[in-house]
């Protein structure tokens, strides 16, 4: 029998959601500095006087020149993609290379980011209340994707391993991301690219805090309404 594989399909979404921690500055070099090329000498020469910019700045040597994105904004696109680490990994990526992942529902990116962050809570013991701060990035997406619905347990909901493997092999084999079903929101569909020029620079949407209480994420507030709502 044939294993079923990722199939090519263009990916036309007028808007995309991707949420992440509202602590987030911009790095200027992304923002005021046109050519990308240059940004390696760049940073190499105000890293010898400020220490702490290579560490805002992230490693460039993940980003390929010619994949780089720049101007107002740049930093949002480019930041999963620089500050990726083995300490993060996600289901399509070990943490050695970074993914840009996103919904095409807004109630996409929340489930999605809800889950991780109760996750994260509850493995660190953190005490009930109103936590950390995310916003939403706005953006759209017009381009061919790999289809892995049909690829054998990269959709586990828990279990990373296939889907991580997939992930590898797609990026190596020139895939610029890939399409899936929503594992936290059946009713939408999550993208993860592997390089920040494939859509266009996103720009800021809404602030949510998410509140914890103490076994599940149970409320999310949107700051520019004032609405609470219930996470059922």
């Amino acid at each position: 029998m044939t294993q079923a594989r990722a199939v090519a399909r263009l990916v036309d979404w007028p808007q995309t959601f991707r949420i992440i921690r509202s602590i987030h500055p911009p790095i200027d070099l992304f923002e005021d500095i046109a050519d990308p090329r240059d940004w390696d000498l760049l940073a190499a020469v105000e890293a010898r006087t400020n220490p702490r910019i290579r560490m805002e700045v992230g490693d460039l040597g993940k980003v390929p020149a010619h994949r780089r994105v720049a101007g107002p904004g740049a930093s949002l696109l480019m930041a999963p993609f620089v500050h990726c680490s083995p300490l993060r990994p996600g289901r399509f990526t070990d943490g050695s290379y970074g993914i840009y992942y996103a919904g095409n529902r807004e109630e996409v990116a929340l489930a999605e980011t809800i889950h991780h962050h109760a996750r994260f809570m509850a493995a660190t013991r953190e005490a009930p209340g109103w936590t950390s701060d995310f916003r939403v990035l706005n953006g759209s997406i017009s381009h061919v994707l790999d289809d892995v619905n049909a690829v054998p347990d990269v959709l586990d909901p828990d279990d990373y391993a296939a889907s991580q493997v997939e992930g590898r092999l797609r990026r190596a084999a020139g895939s610029d991301g890939l399409l899936w079903q929503s594992i936290r929101w059946p009713e939408g569909q999550c993208i993860g690219l592997f390089w920040p020029n494939v859509i266009p620079i996103p720009t800021q949407g809404r602030h949510y805090s998410y509140h914890w209480n103490g076994d599940r994420v149970d409320y999310v507030r949107q700051y520019d309404t004032g609405k609470v709502l219930a996470v059922v």
